[in-house]
């Protein structure tokens, strides 16, 4: 492992809610805090290299998800409501909290993205300024499938049904799943994945509790998350500050989408557009741009 792999940023554990939360800490201490989420099949050190262009600006939190990485699961519930993104967002509202972060700013690239909207949505007096990177709101993405979406984001289908059968038919080839996965939506195979990203990635998604995690993740997702996400524009609940949205130009959001025109009706604020050259998995496909665009648009 490379000797400046996450260099001055220290691993801890915190307890939030029913979940033990994985996370490292660095950056500057006096700096603005700003979360940084992860996605699937991912986990927090998809942002290694971001983090270390942030970290003399910026202090940086970035948790594994619950279920995700080496967090843990929640008990399951029923309509599991454990892995809702309201829950989700509730556990890392109270994990900044305990790192004395009352106010903060926060990116999520893909679950985490779906994680950091409804946490915009919960705690609008937290979230000083919101990125979603490569998302479009879950519940329009969902209303508007059709055989080319079904086709491209076919795993949205396939995870939520019932367990245990999607847990075991990826479990019977965990490792050729999570490549299929990794190298699929990006622009160029597993060439933009750092080799330590990817030792962890294989790591943490061969475990079952974490294929669990991920199902019960996007189960969540087409049940109570489009209960909540109805009920709060039912309630005209709108993102209050001002966003970054942010998608690849080789990728499914812009090919299907119009994400800068469905965040800007989900936002009270200003929404602020940018397209990069590459896939889904901005971060690290493009980490320089990455981190050039959240440094000047959150501070």
């Amino acid at each position: 492992m490379s000797s400046k792999w996450f260099e001055g940023f220290a691993p801890q554990r915190r307890v939030a809610g029913e979940v033990d939360l994985f996370l490292r800490t660095g950056g500057r201490a006096d700096g603005a805090p700003l979360l940084l989420l992860h996605g699937f099949p991912q986990t927090h050190v998809m942002w290694q290299r971001v983090a270390r262009a942030l970290a003399p600006h910026f202090a940086l939190v970035l948790p594994d998800l619950p279920g995700y990485g080496d967090s843990t699961v929640a008990p399951d519930e029923p309509e599991h409501a454990q892995a809702s993104k309201r829950r989700m967002a509730a556990a890392l509202h109270a994990l900044m909290r305990q790192l004395g972060h009352e106010r903060y700013f926060v990116a999520g690239h893909d679950r985490g993205g779906r994680v950091a909207h409804r946490l915009a949505l919960d705690q609008p007096a937290a979230v000083r300024r919101l990125a979603l990177l490569d998302i479009a709101p879950t519940l329009d993405m969902y209303e508007a499938t059709d055989l080319p979406f079904a086709r491209a984001y076919y795993h949205w289908f396939h995870l939520i049904q019932p367990a245990p059968l999607p847990e075991r038919m990826i479990a019977g080839d965990a490792m050729h799943y999570l490549h299929a996965k990794l190298g699929g939506w990006g622009s160029a195979g597993l060439a933009h994945i750092e080799a330590e990203a990817l030792a962890e990635y294989e790591r943490c998604f061969a475990r079952p509790e974490n294929i669990h995690g991920a199902c019960e993740d996007y189960r969540a997702s087409a049940g109570t998350d489009l209960d909540l996400d109805r009920a709060s524009r039912r309630a005209g609940q709108r993102i209050a500050c001002d966003t970054l949205v942010m998608w690849g130009q080789r990728g499914v959001v812009q090919r299907l989408f119009d994400p800068q025109s469905l965040w800007q009706a989900q936002c009270a604020g200003r929404v602020t557009p940018l397209a990069l050259p590459c896939g889904h998995f901005i971060p690290e496909e493009q980490p320089a741009a990455t981190a050039a665009a959240l440094r000047d648009f959150f501070r």
